[in-house]
């Protein structure tokens, strides 16, 4: 893998697309800063090495045009905190502003041009939107995995622009290292752990994960699809109603391959979505009208952990309930701590992104397991065998 320590950027100015895609408060304050974070060491590299740095990045899903709620001005001051140096601002991608100050950049400074997505070109993946990006710098690094399934300009056309001088970050590079461990190197017993609210987002990764896995531990919403499929009673729960026979064919394939697979034999219930609700514990398959599973039970939960503890690699892909309410996060809780404890046990552990990294973040867990992924699209794409554009961009 061409990764960035492949070259000393010594006068050399780095293009650097990263994934600064962070959520913001109503004052613009960040909330979550790991993939800027995430993006540090590759930075530092480069500017260690004695080069300077232009970073790019798209913010949110702007529809029309620049918008100050979706402005990368609002990640300066913190980006500039976390490197200790000033960093510089274009408040333009493209155009006279941002090549001029890309162009008087000197060893050891860094430049952020505004958000991508500004420019519908970035998303249709234009050529020539590519072509005037790459006018920044002299040298391509991409360690945005949390867009490396994303066509766009940026990420998979402007690598045309280098073509002998296109890198991988250190995100990147530790992205698809650890994906790779999980996927063709796993120790055994293997468990993966799918939550989530619909069987159909993850039906693709479920069938490649059948023919790898031991255990497949199911959780979050897409237990009653499941559960109404085996002719349980399911009252008001999440159900998609047109995957029943999906559901009952990842039983068959489970069984014909030997893999154990893991339902709910409990669930929390409650007669709202809220925190208020009244809440009760019933068996999964005997859920009255009115009410809804939000969270695994206690019994599940202990059958849940203890299939983890036994476990020697784990892949963790959604909640097993509505974590955000800490009424019905005990269940997500149970399944990250039997995590930690395997990790700690020698475990190889993979926390897939989206709500998983989310649900991790919010009992502190982070630093507790083997990886947390950045980017919950693109990790779910590489493991359904999909070749992802950013990462093709460069391998050629």
């Amino acid at each position: 893998m061409k990764t960035v320590d492949s070259l000393n950027f010594n006068n050399k100015r780095a293009l650097v697309r990263v994934d600064f895609n962070v959520p913001l408060d109503a004052e613009f304050n960040i909330t979550d800063d790991k993939r800027i974070t995430a993006a540090l060491p590759t930075i530092k590299k480069i500017l260690n090495d004695g080069g300077s740095v232009v970073l790019m990045s798209h913010l949110g899903r702007p529809k029309e045009g620049p918008t100050n709620k979706f402005s990368l001005k609002h990640v300066v001051a913190h980006l500039s905190t976390l490197l200790g140096k000033e960093v510089q601002f274009a408040d333009d991608c493209i155009g006279e502003d941002a090549k001029a100050k890309a162009d008087a950049l000197k060893a050891g400074e860094v430049l952020l041009i505004e958000n991508l997505r500004f420019y519908k070109e970035e998303e249709k993946g234009d050529e020539a939107f590519a072509e005037k990006l790459a006018q920044l710098g002299q040298v391509y690094v991409n360690d945005a995995f949390g867009a490396a399934h994303r066509a766009h300009a940026s990420t998979a056309v402007i690598a045309k622009f280098f073509p002998d001088a296109k890198y991988f970050g250190y995100l990147m590079a530790s992205e698809l290292e650890n994906a790779e461990k999980v996927l063709n190197h796993a120790s055994k017993p293997f468990t993966a752990i799918m939550g989530g609210s619909k069987v159909s987002d993850k039906i693709l990764l479920i069938e490649k994960l059948l023919d790898k896995v031991d255990h497949l531990v199911v959780g979050g919403g897409m237990t009653y699809t499941f559960i109404k499929a085996l002719g349980g009673s399911i009252g008001q729960s999440i159900v998609e109603l047109d995957k029943l026979q999906l559901a009952l064919d990842v039983i068959e394939k489970a069984k014909e391959k030997g893999v154990q697979l893991h339902l709910a034999s409990d669930s929390v219930i409650a007669d709202d979505f809220s925190e208020s609700a009244n809440i009760k514990i019933v068996p999964t398959n005997e859920i009255p009208d009115g009410w809804e599973g939000l969270d695994i039970g206690p019994e599940t939960r202990e059958r849940y952990a203890k299939v983890v503890l036994d476990s020697k690699t784990i892949l963790w892909n959604g909640p097993m309930g509505v974590f955000e309410m800490n009424a019905f996060d005990k269940g997500t809780r149970a399944v990250a701590d039997a995590i930690v404890e395997a990790t700690k046990n020698g475990a190889f552990s993979l926390i897939g992104g989206g709500d998983s990294a989310a649900a991790i973040a919010k009992f502190g867990l982070e630093n507790e397991v083997s990886y947390v992924s950045t980017g919950g699209g693109a990790l779910l794409e590489y493991m359904e065998g999909k070749e992802l554009p950013g990462v093709k961009a460069i391998q050629g």
